[in-house]
């Protein structure tokens, strides 16, 4: 094993990762690293040989960790990361913030960030992803984001840094997002609390939300997200094109394709990672069959076999 630098903070050696993602599937990461601190960060980063990879995890919402686990040194923010600052109209959220609370507290100051709400996961990971819902994207309110480079350095990130597409970004190999700051339009407090608990209906009543599931399997053909709204056109969104293709339901092993949502893939209890990424793959060879449709993985896939 390299010789690794000696955080403040907690690393494990061999440290399962099944249990922080919402799939519940994955094997070990050779190293688990929580930061105590931004320079506990920084100096672990700059001292680290280089030849060990690093990666980035948020609270796993999106995420499978393949059966063998992870070559790699897995940072995973916790407290001193989470903070959310309000201050002249922008808001500054540390990674580690869950997208809900920056939503509420954006809403509580009168500043609409209420699409938000309804995405699983962390402001680091919205940001990477260009996380979007409801016709609104992370990068339609974006001003900069701060980052921590492999030399320990933190920087400021541009959204022409970050060059964002339909659901994704780009950030320099090993970089850790620290967090980042939006300027919201702004709205009354008790109707941004009231499309948010009408929102979270909907998602509960149309989603497998108590299921174990990653949300959205794959990207909507069309490479835009449902807008929520009445006249919303469903002809490219994925799950149509998944239930056309006679997929809705499907199972391999533990995994199932939603019978709620065809776009969800769920564990049902003892799936495996093969199971899930298993079957997503069958999912994507016969919407290619049925519809010659090519369906993008949305969920990142990481690890070994």
């Amino acid at each position: 094993m390299t010789d690794l630098p000696t955080p403040r903070g907690k690393l494990t050696e061999q440290r399962v990762l099944a249990d922080l993602t919402w799939l519940r599937v994955g094997g070990p990461a050779d190293y688990f690293f929580q930061p105590a601190d931004l320079e506990d960060l920084q100096s672990f980063l700059r001292d680290l040989p280089a030849q060990v990879d690093v990666f980035a995890m948020g609270v796993g919402s999106n995420l499978i960790v393949r059966d063998g686990g992870l070559r790699a040194v897995v940072i995973r923010l916790g407290r001193g990361f989470n903070g959310i600052e309000i201050k002249g109209g922008e808001v500054t959220a540390g990674a580690a913030a869950l997208d809900a609370h920056v939503a509420r507290k954006a809403a509580d100051a009168g500043l609409d960030l209420t699409f938000l709400r309804t995405i699983p996961g962390s402001i680091g990971g919205a940001v990477r992803m260009n996380a979007g819902c409801y016709g609104t994207y992370t990068a339609d309110h974006f001003v900069h984001a701060q980052a921590v480079t492999r030399a320990g350095e933190v920087i400021t990130l541009t959204a022409d840094d970050l060059q964002f597409e339909y659901r994704q970004s780009v950030l320099a190999e090993g970089a850790v997002m620290i967090s980042a700051t939006f300027a919201p339009p702004k709205g009354e407090p008790a109707s941004l609390h009231a499309r948010m608990a009408d929102q979270l209906a909907k998602r509960d009543a149309t989603q497998p939300t108590k299921d174990r599931s990653a949300g959205s399997t794959f990207r909507n053909p069309a490479g835009f997200s449902s807008t929520g709204q009445a006249d919303d056109v469903h002809d490219l969104k994925a799950w149509k094109v998944i239930q056309d293709a006679g997929m809705k339901g499907a199972t391999r092993g533990g995994a199932q394709m939603s019978p709620k949502h065809a776009n969800f893939l769920i564990n049902t209890g003892g799936a495996t990672a093969a199971d899930l990424e298993g079957l997503g793959e069958e999912v994507r060879k016969k919407v290619y069959d049925s519809s010659g449709i090519t369906l993008q993985w949305e969920i990142m896939r990481i690890g070994e076999e």
